[in-house]
């Protein structure tokens, strides 16, 4: 799409966004994953939150590549097998891999937002909104995760 007012495209800010909003369709079946292995309820109730944050990323991402024009993706890609394989195998060494597995994951949620971030930091207020409010969460999940690790 190219605006008329600046003649700007915004091609690689869709796609840009898109490839963000894969990753969250991406953590969302991931922590669905876990959330069925866990056995600590604490930790399942903790993990709802964390998906439901995804989810809300999903919505809000979704609604600025609709601003700008574009189609937004409806779903995650091939990376989805590996986050939720990483799960599905943590689920062998209980609660302690299943955290492990998603702290794994976070680390490259994080990596992806923080470069979202740098990346379209010229973009519309919407979006840089969006992505910096994801970029947030991204580091609460982690956060929460390493400290529960630690924990153990």
């Amino acid at each position: 799409m190219t605006t008329p007012q600046t003649g700007e495209s915004y091609e690689n800010l869709i796609e840009g966004l898109n490839d963000v909003i894969a990753i969250d369709y991406d953590a969302i079946e991931a922590y669905e994953a876990a959330i069925e292995r866990l056995e600590n309820t604490s930790y399942q109730q903790q993990l709802e939150t964390f998906k439901a944050d995804h989810e809300r990323h999903v919505r809000d991402l979704t609604d600025c590549v609709t601003m700008l024009g574009g189609e937004p993706r409806e779903g995650a890609d091939m990376k989805k097998l590996l986050t939720k394989g990483k799960v599905v195998l943590a689920n062998i060494t209980g609660d302690e891999g299943i955290l492990k597995a998603m702290k794994s994951n976070e680390d490259q949620t994080n990596k992806t937002y923080e470069d979202a971030v740098r990346e379209y930091a010229n973009a519309p207020a919407q979006v840089k909104d969006a992505l910096q409010r994801g970029l947030s969460d991204e580091r609460r999940h982690r956060d929460w995760i390493v400290q529960t690790l630690q924990g153990h």
